[in-house]
């Protein structure tokens, strides 16, 4: 199969919500999704965007992203989160999510960056094996902590 990763454009923007979409329905959170094309649009090709995106295309069509941002780690210097990595489904299979994975790497290894970390279900067992063939350490013992925005609200209210 012939296809090409490339960095996103704004125009890519509704496909890129799209294939969210489908990464929410793969990891049982159908109704999960807030982020519009607007927002995207906004926080990715701004001033100062928030985000990085590549995307895998084929005969003008995407059929896989990354989503990606810089962090600064206190013990390690300036990292990336890579947030989501999709492929569609239709499309799997062919290499597409390694030459994306790929990419990040790359991307990180041009600017110096100490880390790329991400998040994985602990049940996704197709993403953790790629993951480990790739050489990535999966740490057990680190929990994802987060605030939800209700609960950053209650939060704040009870500590006023």
């Amino acid at each position: 199969m012939d296809f090409q990763v490339r960095k996103a454009s704004q125009e890519d923007m509704p496909s890129v919500l799209s294939l969210i979409q489908q990464l929410a329905v793969y990891e049982r959170e159908p109704d999960a999704v807030e982020v519009t094309v607007e927002d995207l649009e906004r926080d990715g090709f701004g001033e100062n965007p928030l985000f990085n995106c590549f995307v895998a295309e084929t005969e003008g069509k995407i059929i896989g992203m990354a989503l990606f941002y810089f962090r600064y780690s206190t013990w390690k210097g300036k990292t990336v989160h890579l947030e989501d990595l999709i492929v569609n489904e239709a499309y799997r299979g062919h290499g597409i999510g390694f030459q994306i994975y790929k990419k990040v790497m790359e991307f990180a290894a041009e600017n110096n960056l100490k880390r790329v970390e991400w998040v994985v279900l602990d049940w996704n067992a197709p993403a953790i094996n790629f993951y480990k063939n790739t050489g990535a350490t999966i740490f057990s013992e680190w929990n994802t902590v987060q605030f939800d925005e209700d609960s950053i609200h209650k939060f704040l209210k009870s500590n006023s």
